[in-house]
């Protein structure tokens, strides 16, 4: 990938040069992003009121389907070397992958809190809800908000600044994007910045496809809320059991839930890491622009 990267972009016109340099690339995608999404909400507001899911359902049908249709004619084509991080050949691989992992990766962090006795099943909760909380906490953050933050920002900060710099600034962005969440605080953040800000990074390093950490973020929110009862990022949640959290917010995430404790840090921070390892590994790690250019200023 590094070595792919290192080569000369597309030539062109002063304009198309402009265009195509990484940071005006993501202003552009984002703009393209942003207004696709005000227009998929508009249009969501023509759908008669049906039952809960239904409409619920029908939203994100028309927002998902308006983004990627943007997304594949417009974004993909985008930058010095155009690509399509959400190929159809990955979906059955990477996605799959990514909805294992997740339910298994936040089923461990609830296994380690039941052992800890922070968390208790209480009784039987309503499984009603389970296809409402599937669409609205796992289908819709896990496709709009990867492909915002790693699809546009992540890619293009990459190409720009290099890998590290893009796994700092966006995990720290996705923290900051959880704050005016209900019950965060600075640590709950914090935690989320780096456990799932490593996590979902360090997924689409690997892979270089998004569908990977789309599975990840799908996974990770409907295993938490709709099936173990926990608060999904502050948000109240109705699981297939009834459960409560006691004990020091550190271990329990207080009202957040348990992506903030320190047991979802440690857990998903490893995960997390070691996505990146085997994403250096593997030669996915890319060099900031100007060193890139440097040597091929040099090898010329």
């Amino acid at each position: 990938m590094e070595q792919a990267i290192g080569s000369a972009g597309r030539q062109g016109p002063l304009w198309r040069r402009v265009v195509d340099f990484p940071l005006v690339a993501m202003l552009i995608a984002m703009l393209l992003f942003i207004y696709t999404t005000k227009a998929g909400l508009y249009l969501g507001k023509l759908v008669p009121p049906i039952r809960q899911p239904g409409t619920a359902a029908a939203h994100a049908a028309i927002n998902i389907a308006l983004v990627l249709a943007v997304y594949k004619i417009a974004i993909t084509r985008l930058g010095e070397r155009p690509r399509d991080d959400l190929r159809a050949h990955d979906v059955l691989k990477n996605l799959g992958l990514g909805l294992l992992a997740g339910a298994l990766l936040f089923s461990a962090v609830v296994a380690v809190a039941a052992a800890l006795g922070v968390y208790r099943i209480t009784g039987e909760g309503d499984a009603s809800r389970f296809v409402l909380q599937l669409i609205t906490a796992g289908l819709m953050p896990g496709f709009m908000e990867e492909l915002a933050v790693r699809g546009i920002v992540f890619r293009w900060l990459e190409e720009f600044a290099g890998s590290w710099a893009a796994l700092v600034i966006t995990s720290a962005l996705f923290g900051l994007m959880h704050m005016s969440n209900p019950s965060a605080t600075w640590f709950s953040s914090f935690a989320i910045a780096v456990e799932a800000g490593i996590l979902l990074g360090g997924a689409y390093m690997l892979t270089r496809s998004l569908w990977l950490p789309m599975g990840l973020h799908a996974a990770w929110n409907v295993t938490q809320g709709a099936v173990f009862d926990i608060p999904v990022s502050g948000n109240p949640a109705q699981g297939v059991v009834e459960a409560k959290l006691t004990g020091p917010a550190l271990l329990s995430g207080g009202g957040f839930g348990l992506e903030a404790s320190v047991i979802a840090l440690v857990i998903a921070t490893a995960a997390g890491l070691w996505f990146v390892w085997r994403a250096v590994d593997r030669g996915e790690l890319v060099q900031p622009w100007w060193v890139r250019r440097r040597e091929h200023v040099a090898a010329a």
